[in-house]
């Protein structure tokens, strides 16, 4: 206090102002420093494109067709040979509509069908009706005659026949083109039991999937359209489906509707019961500005974007349309060709000084 106390009052002014001008000074520098720090963002050319929108779902895959053959007699098992192998059928092999798959053998049951007998009947039978019919022609039977060769003939026809069929019953054949699912070992020769599993096929080159939508998207989901559908073990392959059928009616306890989706799988991948991820593309949009949803900022229901022009960034209000998992259609606001800022956007400021360091 002395020390002030000493030093003249029009000494003591000027100092104070010639302090306060100094710091102003300073202050000034240190903003203009601050101001010329240009903030590192990383850019990327804005394109078009296409773009999907999506309707996701999940559920679980079920082959198009399905049989279970079973023996229809007793008899001793006798498993066939798979032509295209060379070996006995096995679980996994592909096979065609009419292959045996298996035999039945009953010596008794085929003594008791007399097909050899009834087939050479009908020769003989076949034989007297040509005659008939040869003969009435020239007057020398009558026509109630000729119908009772032609009788003897349909009935000696259908015993024949019967028999085939009933020969066939021996034999456990393919009903479809499919893969055996299923094939229940038993002992060659060893006698089976009538209505004995004998072999599962599936034909799962075309799949259904039964799905549940949600209420609010039953006005965007229609028969006929295309959906994608991937499996978590095939990552690098997407399948292609169709809607097939629709309810109409939505459940009151789940809010939900049922569908049905097909899927065409010609080589395989999908096997019956897989649990797969399915989007129906319910809308398509071909050439418009497309980018990355994550670079979008909201505010007060405000969309906006930076990008980059001479080094400055500029910040645009945008509208948006269709979006997928990650890219959104932008409507307005930006143009192709544009630099996006896609990284450093966080901290950004209309007018602020950028670094690109792509």
């Amino acid at each position: 206090m002395k020390l002030l106390s000493n030093i003249p009052m029009k000494s003591f002014i000027p100092a104070l102002l010639i302090l306060a001008g100094a710091l102003v000074s300073c202050n000034n520098n240190f903003q203009q420093v601050q101001t010329d720090i240009a903030a590192p963002v990383s850019v990327s050319e804005i394109k078009k494109g296409t773009i999907h929108q999506l309707v996701n779902t999940t559920g679980t895959v079920f082959a198009r067709a399905e049989v279970q053959l079973s023996s229809e007699m007793a008899g001793r098992y006798s498993l066939q040979v798979n032509p295209s192998t060379g070996k006995l059928y096995k679980m996994g092999d592909r096979v065609k509509k009419g292959q045996v798959i298996a035999r039945f053998e009953d010596q008794e049951f085929v003594n008791g069908l007399g097909l050899d007998a009834k087939k050479l009947n009908l020769e003989i039978v076949k034989q007297t009706q040509e005659k008939q019919a040869s003969l009435y022609e020239k007057g020398g039977v009558t026509l109630s005659e000729l119908r009772n060769a032609e009788v003897s003939l349909t009935n000696a026809q259908l015993s024949y026949d019967n028999a085939l069929l009933q020969a066939q019953r021996m034999e456990v054949k393919a009903t479809i083109d499919g893969v055996i699912t299923d094939l229940p070992y038993y002992t060659q020769g060893a006698r089976v039991n009538q209505n004995s599993l004998v072999v599962a096929i599936m034909d799962y080159s075309k799949m259904y999937m039964e799905i549940n939508l949600p209420e609010s998207v039953i006005s965007t989901i229609k028969v006929g359209q295309d959906a994608r559908v991937t499996h978590y073990t095939l990552p690098e392959d997407t399948l292609s489906g169709v809607i097939d059928e629709l309810s109409p009616a939505i459940s009151a306890e789940t809010r939900t509707f049922k569908g049905r989706l097909v899927i065409a799988n010609p080589d395989l991948l999908l096997r019956p019961g897989m649990f797969v991820k399915s989007d129906i593309v319910v809308a398509t949009a071909s050439e418009v500005v497309l980018i990355p949803k994550e670079v979008i900022s909201t505010t007060r229901n405000r969309k906006s974007v930076y990008v980059v022009e001479n080094n400055t960034a500029i910040q645009k209000r945008i509208t948006t349309g269709l979006e997928d998992e990650l890219n959104v259609e932008v409507l307005t606001g930006l143009n192709a060709g544009e630099s996006l800022v896609t990284r450093g956007f966080e901290s950004l400021r209309e007018g602020a000084k950028v670094k690109v360091i792509n």
